[in-house]
């Protein structure tokens, strides 16, 4: 949804709410100050001096407060596949669902499906969620906190020997993906009921119907209105917000691990994680590696020549 966001001072917000007062909407949004809705537009202010500006409208309205201070963002070039998105879709209660973790050879795979509700969206906005890709630790660490009271979500964190277990029996990592994002969702859902959202949003990493392919002789697939999407984050917030709790889940479980191997290991899987593999095996051989990392990774046999070299 298109929209403008100003910043004023909260003389000023009072000013605003005063102005709109024959508008004001009864439910305000969390850490909101007031809601109101006028024709063509939808007006939110928050105690920390935003104040958002959505709808056909929003430009011209919030240019009679101010400089605008956030603008509509360029449009993201996504890739569907199985049914066709919902038209309106970044404004629908939705579930978003996302993984980090896949492309670190240490650390584990973390899932989280998260319900966003419609009426959470702006605040969402104004906690600064956004792609976890564009944040940094600490910046995650910040919107996550808060996250974590509001959303209702599920978590799953596979550890690594579990993972070089599934992946050592023939099992590819999409389709571990695949498993970890069906049970997910189906966790969360469970902790929502009676209420159903308006759809599910994956964030694509292969076809729909591979996906269920994978999904194939599980007890319980999530399918009913269940879309695919690759950037994920920019077709519905619902993604952006699993994504923050999924980098959340991982950070914490990599200090962890970094504490265990008695140094602080890198992140990725370029040539310093080789470095960091190879002094993990001079401290605690060889065997450790399959609990510390993917063993499958080409790592491995970089960090052993550099070990035994």
């Amino acid at each position: 949804m298109s929209n403008s966001v100003l910043q004023v001072s909260l003389s000023k917000a009072k000013e605003m709410e005063e102005h709109y007062k024959s508008f004001l909407m009864p439910k305000v949004p969390q850490g909101g100050l007031f809601s109101a809705k006028i024709p063509g537009c939808t007006i939110t202010a928050y105690r920390s001096g935003k104040v958002m500006f959505q709808g056909m409208n929003h430009a011209e309205e919030a240019g009679k407060w101010g400089n605008v201070l956030i603008k509509k963002t360029a449009t993201v070039k996504t890739k569907t596949s199985g049914d066709s998105l919902p038209p309106a879709i970044s404004s629908m209660s939705f579930i978003g669902s996302d993984e980090v973790g896949t492309g670190d050879y240490f650390g584990p795979i973390t899932v989280v499906s998260a319900y966003v509700r419609k009426d959470q969206i702006p605040l969402l906005k104004e906690l600064g969620v956004k792609d976890s890709k564009d944040l940094n630790d600490v910046q995650i660490s910040k919107i996550a906190s808060n996250l974590l009271s509001v959303i209702p979500y599920s978590l799953l964190k596979l550890p690594n020997q579990k993972y070089n277990q599934l992946q050592q029996s023939g099992m590819s990592q999409g389709k571990i993906k695949a498993l970890l994002h069906n049970q997910a969702l189906n966790h969360l859902l469970k902790k929502i009921s009676p209420e159903k959202p308006e759809g599910i949003l994956i964030d694509q990493f292969v076809e729909a119907e591979t996906y269920f392919r994978y999904l194939k002789g599980q007890k319980e697939i999530c399918r009913e209105k269940v879309y695919f999407s690759t950037k994920g984050e920019s077709v519905h917030i619902a993604v952006a917000a699993a994504s923050i709790l999924a980098r959340y889940a991982f950070v914490q479980a990599f200090e962890e691990l970094s504490k265990k191997a008695g140094f602080t290991l890198p992140k990725g899987a370029g040539p310093q994680v080789d470095q960091a593999a190879a002094r993990l095996i001079k401290a605690k051989g060889e065997s450790a590696l399959k609990e510390f990392t993917k063993y499958h990774f080409a790592n491995t046999q970089k960090a052993m020549k550099i070990a035994y070299k």
